[in-house]
């Protein structure tokens, strides 16, 4: 599906796209992916400790990276949801407007459909421009990656912003690559031993 607000901009992969970032981060930033085919991506482009997955909390990946860039001010935080999910939260772009962490990006992978659930099409595959209400939340570096060499040059411009980013991505319906290990309490306890606020089991 393409949406009126993104004729212009080439509908990529999300795995393509999530190996791309994670090649460029060389100082131990945070990552965390929203749930589903988001993280099963992120999980498959590079495994780190500093990479938090989301299971089951629709819509929570960017209020969690919010909390990290809050506690964490000298870390790059990095954030990676689905259309579908971010509507479900969209109050969190005003809260995060107003904190205005200087080290949080925010990517929204938009393939205008609930892909886990059985491809229903989101408001997003026709309407309602995501980037269009981050501007007007206050997230006024947000903006939608053309292709994939504007989509590197954004991440590379944000990681010395003095305000969060916002970047929409068009990306396509195929599956995630390869599936999240389904453990919670590994998953936290790692995510946290990266981030160097608590020992390893």
């Amino acid at each position: 599906m393409t949406t009126p607000h993104a004729r212009n901009t080439k509908v990529m992969n999300r795995f393509e796209l999530t190996s791309r970032l994670v090649a460029k981060l060389k100082h131990e930033e945070a990552v965390i992916g929203g749930i589903g085919n988001t993280n099963f991506d992120l999980w498959a482009a590079g495994h780190r400790p500093q990479n938090f997955y989301m299971l089951g909390s629709m819509g929570l990946a960017f209020p969690i990276a919010l909390g990290v860039a809050l506690a964490q001010p000298k870390r790059r935080v990095f954030a990676l949801e689905g259309d579908g999910s971010l509507l479900m939260q969209l109050g969190s772009l005003s809260t995060i407007a107003t904190l205005a962490p200087q080290n949080l990006t925010m990517v929204v992978m938009d393939n205008g459909i609930y892909q886990i659930t059985g491809g229903q099409p989101t408001p997003a595959a026709a309407a309602t421009d995501i980037v269009a209400i981050a501007m007007a939340s206050g997230l006024a570096n947000s903006s939608w990656a053309a292709d994939e060499d504007d989509f590197d040059r954004l991440i590379e411009q944000s990681m010395s912003a003095s305000h969060p980013t916002l970047i929409g991505v068009r990306i396509d319906d195929k599956p995630g690559t390869g599936t999240t290990r389904r453990d919670p309490v590994q998953i936290r306890e790692r995510f946290m031993h990266g981030l160097g606020v608590r020992q390893p089991l």
